[in-house]
């Protein structure tokens, strides 16, 4: 639910462009207002050691409360892509106390179970990214800015159940001034975080840029017009990915965390490659193609994220979370924007753009995996 305020803009997308006579690259731009905010705001959180000094059920609902704040401002105030570049922007801030604060929380009630946990959490996470195109397919008639405030709404009832919740017993809070600059030193001289974290970067490469391209990668294959269709085939995509996530968590119990997150960067590295040929393919196939995307493209995401908080002392767990999430989502920055600005010269062939990002993944991954 908290997650639903990240990509709320993007299920009303041709809304905006009509309304505020912008194109695909200033979408883009919104889009990035919130990676930009991500990234600040999880800096912050590192540099300053709040990720691991308060309460994170405490943090969690103040920036639940926030970001339906400004998500709602966005919806009701918002007339021009500075004004929404703005908001767009802290909406960014307060989501570094919803997702990565929400990693830490996870680790507060089972550490033992922290793959299967954490693909828990992501699988919601990816949800809460489908909700927005949801919205707008089920309310056929709704105006835009409705879609985007029952995000608000929702984000303020993820607040309400978290502080309900509380911290797990596990919980163990850092020193006032535990994080500083050399802590980033620290963090990756520990090799299998340096290793998981560099995999991440890879996988994050492709992840957001293909959320953000869903619709238009739909649209070209099947000419699809109707932007309520569209949405509800949007939906259907990024949604999947959660059973993805939920299938990685309990697969790793068995077989690893490394295993799982490389068969999924193998099968989303070889969707990139296909996509430009798909539409060719038997109406089955092109389903199973689309069902393995949307799976393959996130189930690897909370494997890097427990292969991390497992290599970490666990008083700095939120801290190493953080900084790697800030990063991660800077790299998301530079291939939604490059995406999006040249997908009018590439077309089908955008997701070759994309293809970098899984390949590796794979590189970094293998190092783990033949040190385990």
């Amino acid at each position: 639910m908290g997650t639903s305020l990240w990509f709320s803009i993007n299920g009303v997308a041709d809304n905006l462009i009509d309304s505020w006579n912008i194109n695909l690259a200033g979408i883009g731009i919104l889009t990035n207002a919130v990676q930009l905010g991500f990234v600040a705001g999880t800096l912050v959180f590192a540099l300053s050691g709040i990720a691991d000094r308060f309460k994170p059920s405490h943090l969690f609902a103040a920036c639940a409360l926030l970001g339906a704040l400004f998500n709602a401002a966005f919806a009701l105030l918002a007339d021009s892509l500075w004004i929404g570049f703005c908001l767009r922007f802290l909406v960014g801030i307060c989501l570094a106390g919803i997702y990565p604060i929400g990693m830490k929380l996870i680790m507060t009630w089972d550490p033992q179970k922290a793959s299967s946990r954490i693909a828990q959490l992501v699988g919601m996470l990816t949800i809460g990214t489908a909700i927005p195109h949801a919205t707008r397919y089920f309310g056929v008639d709704w105006p835009w800015q409705e879609v985007i405030l029952l995000s608000s709404l929702l984000a303020l009832v993820a607040m309400g159940m978290i502080f309900w919740l509380g911290d797990g017993p596990h919980l163990k809070l850092g020193g006032a001034s535990r994080v500083k600059l050399r802590g980033f030193r620290e963090l990756f001289a520990i090799a299998e975080y340096r290793r998981s974290a560099l995999g991440y970067f890879g996988h994050m490469w492709e992840l957001y840029a293909f959320w953000a391209l869903v619709p238009f990668l739909i649209a070209s294959s099947y000419s699809v017009q109707n932007p309520i269709n569209l949405s509800g085939l949007a939906f259907a995509v990024i949604g999947v990915g959660a059973i993805g996530c939920f299938l990685g968590g309990q697969l790793s119990k068995s077989i690893g965390g490394v295993k799982v997150a490389s068969t999924a960067l193998a099968l989303s590295g070889i969707c990139c490659l296909l996509y430009p040929w798909i539409s060719g393919l038997p109406l089955w196939v092109q389903i199973l193609f689309w069902i393995i995307w949307g799976m393959s493209v996130i189930a690897d995401s909370p494997q890097f994220s427990a292969l991390s908080a497992q290599a970490c002392p666990p008083e700095i767990v939120g801290t190493a979370l953080t900084i790697q999430n800030a990063i991660g989502f800077t790299i998301t920055m530079i291939s939604i924007q490059i995406s999006t600005v040249v997908l009018p010269l590439m077309g089908h062939y955008i997701t070759w753009l994309l293809l970098p990002g899984p390949v590796l993944g794979l590189i970094f991954l293998n190092r783990i995996s033949r040190r385990a």
